[in-house]
């Protein structure tokens, strides 16, 4: 079972910013497409933001386009999430995965059961 570990999370204030990272120690994420997900209480997890493998592609929901952004360190094992702008509806649970299949070449990044690694999450909270 292969390991990504979610850290950055916290609580911040309405237009403020967070970096959360998703380091996978055990392997080398380069060989998977990586995506970020959130899961609010009471709602579905969603799929916010992924990096292709090969080709470094990105894709973003339509509620954080323009104001997160995806890369990756691969000599680090790392994928990053910038978010900037933060609102209070990003406020959930966010989490990393990892995918072998190129999901995000055959458009379907954004569903939960293509992933085959999840983290263990990290809490965003965006409050006055």
């Amino acid at each position: 079972q292969l390991q990504l570990v979610e850290s950055g999370g916290g609580l911040v204030q309405p237009g403020g910013s967070l970096r959360l990272s998703c380091a996978a120690p055990e392997f080398t994420p380069d060989y998977y497409t990586i995506g970020w997900f959130r899961q609010a209480p009471g709602k579905e997890r969603e799929g916010v933001s992924c990096i292709g493998s090969s080709s470094g592609s990105t894709k973003y929901a339509d509620s954080v386009k323009g104001r997160f952004t995806i890369s990756r360190d691969n000599a680090k094992k790392t994928v990053y999430l910038q978010m900037n702008s933060l609102k209070p509806e990003d406020t959930a649970v966010y989490y990393c995965a990892a995918a072998a299949v190129e999901v995000l070449d055959l458009g379907i990044w954004y569903l939960v059961d293509e992933y085959d690694y999840w983290g263990q999450g990290t809490q965003v909270t965006v409050s006055s």
